[in-house]
C-alpha cells in the first residue's frame, strides 16, 4: 500500500469549485494535479489562485497520466458525459451532486466503472462531518431505541435573491428535491438505511421567477420543474419518513431533520453543513439537551474526494460511493414519479449504509 498522496484534477472552475479548493487542501493524501474548464482562461486564472501546476481543456486534463482522480464539477446535465469521458481514460471519478438526472444513468456510470475495474463516487459528503457521524453513533448506540419516522424539512423563497445566474435551479437538475435533497437523502440513508418506497405531492407553483440579484436583476426566468414536495418515505429498517421541500415559502424555524425512536427523539443538523448542534430529547424528558460531539470538527467539501483516495490506497470500499449516489437519485427520481403519476413508487435499488467514520480520526484524515 502507497503512502503517495493521489493526485486529483478536477473539471469546472465555477462558483462551487472554490470550496474545493479549499477543502481537498486540507488533506495530505490529495494533491490536486490540474483543473479544466470549457473557459480555458477561467481554468489558467483558477490555477493561478489555487496554486496548481496545470490549466487547460478537459482533453488535455484527462491525458495527464498522473491525475487518478477526475473530480467533476461540471453543470448537472453534463455529470454523465463527463463522467464517462474521465472513467474512459482510465480515471476514477467524484462527482458533484446531483449525481446525474436520472437512475437510469447514474446506473450506466456505476456499470462502466464496475467493468472498468475503477471507482466512481458522489457528493454530498456533508455525511462525513462531526454533525451527521455524531447523530449516527448515537443511533447506533441505541440512544433513542428503534428509529420509528423521521421528519425533514428545507423550506425556503428560491435563490434569484443572491445567485448571480440563478436559471438553472429552475431546469431540470434543479427544484428543491434535486438541488437540497442529495443532503437530505444522503444523511438519512446514513442514518436509517436505504429507501424502499416513495410517495408524494409536488407542484410548481409559479411559472416563472424575477432574478433579484446581480447581475441580472429584473430578468424573467422560466420554472420548468416542480418547486414544493411533500415526500413520504418507507425505509427497509422499518421506519417512516416525510421530506417537505421547498423554493415557494418563507423561512420558518422548523427543524432540519428529526428522527423519532421508540427511547427518544434525535435532532440532526444541517445536512448541508459538516458540523453543528445534536440534541437528543428522552422519552420522559421535556426538553432537548445538547450531545457532546463524538468526531472531530471542521471536515469540508473535497472529505469525500480524501475518503475515496484513502480507500484507493487501501481497498476498502469509500464512502460517497455510487451505489449510495445511484440510490439517492433513484428516490428523488421516484418522488417526481409518485407526483406525477400519483401512486406510490416501489424503489428497486438499494445500497448499504456506509461505513460510519471512526470517531478517533482527526478531521484532516481518513483511514486506511
Amino acid at each position: 500500500m502507497s503512502d503517495s498522496p493521489v493526485s486529483i484534477g478536477i473539471i469546472g472552475c465555477g462558483k462551487i469549485s472554490g470550496a474545493y479548493f479549499t477543502g481537498a487542501s486540507a488533506y495530505s493524501n490529495l494533491r490536486i494535479a490540474g483543473c479544466a474548464d470549457l473557459d480555458v482562461a477561467l481554468a489558467r486564472k483558477t490555477a493561478e489562485t489555487h496554486g496548481v501546476p496545470f490549466a487547460g481543456t478537459v482533453d488535455e486534463l484527462l491525458a495527464r497520466p498522473e491525475i487518478e482522480i477526475v473530480v467533476n464539477l461540471t453543470i448537472p446535465a453534463a455529470h454523465t458525459e463527463i463522467n464517462q469521458r474521465a472513467l474512459a481514460a482510465g480515471k476514477h471519478v467524484y462527482t458533484e451532486k446531483p449525481f446525474a438526472l436520472s437512475a437510469a444513468d447514474t446506473h450506466a456510470v456505476v456499470a462502466d466503472a464496475d467493468r472498468r475495474g475503477l471507482r466512481v463516487g458522489s457528493a454530498p459528503d456533508t455525511f462525513l462531518g462531526a454533525g451527521i457521524q455524531t447523530a449516527r453513533s448515537l443511533i447506533d448506540a441505541g440512544a433513542i431505541g428503534k428509529p420509528v419516522s423521521a421528519l425533514g424539512f428545507m423550506m425556503c423563497p428560491g435563490h434569484e435573491s443572491w445567485h448571480p445566474n440563478p436559471g438553472f435551479y429552475y431546469q431540470p437538475g434543479g427544484g428543491p428535491m434535486w438541488d437540497m435533497g442529495p443532503y437530505y437523502l444522503t444523511a438519512l440513508v446514513t442514518l436509517l438505511g436505504p429507501v424502499t418506497q416513495v410517495s408524494g405531492m409536488a407542484q410548481r407553483s409559479f411559472p416563472t421567477r424575477t432574478i433579484t440579484s446581480e447581475p441580472k436583476r429584473g430578468t424573467v426566468i422560466p420554472v420548468d420543474v416542480s418547486t414544493h414536495y411533500s415526500t413520504t418515505l418507507a425505509f427497509a429498517g422499518g421506519a417512516m419518513g416525510t421530506l417537505v421541500m421547498s423554493f415557494d415559502t418563507h423561512p420558518y424555524p422548523l427543524p432540519n431533520i428529526l428522527i423519532f425512536g421508540t427511547e427518544g427523539t434525535l435532532r440532526v443538523p444541517d445536512p448541508n453543513v459538516f458540523d453543528g448542534a445534536v440534541q437528543l430529547r428522552g422519552r420522559d424528558s421535556g426538553e432537548f439537551r445538547d450531545v457532546p460531539c463524538a468526531h472531530a470538527p471542521g471536515r469540508a467539501r473535497g472529505s469525500g474526494v480524501a475518503d475515496l483516495a484513502a480507500a484507493l490506497r487501501s481497498g476498502r470500499q469509500h464512502r460517497a460511493n455510487g451505489q449510495l449516489a445511484h440510490h439517492v437519485v433513484d428516490v428523488m427520481e421516484a418522488a417526481d414519479r409518485s407526483a406525477g403519476e400519483q401512486r406510490h413508487v416501489a424503489i428497486t435499488s438499494t445500497c448499504e449504509r456506509p461505513a460510519a467514520v471512526p470517531a478517533e480520526l482527526p478531521a484532516d484524515r481518513f483511514e486506511a
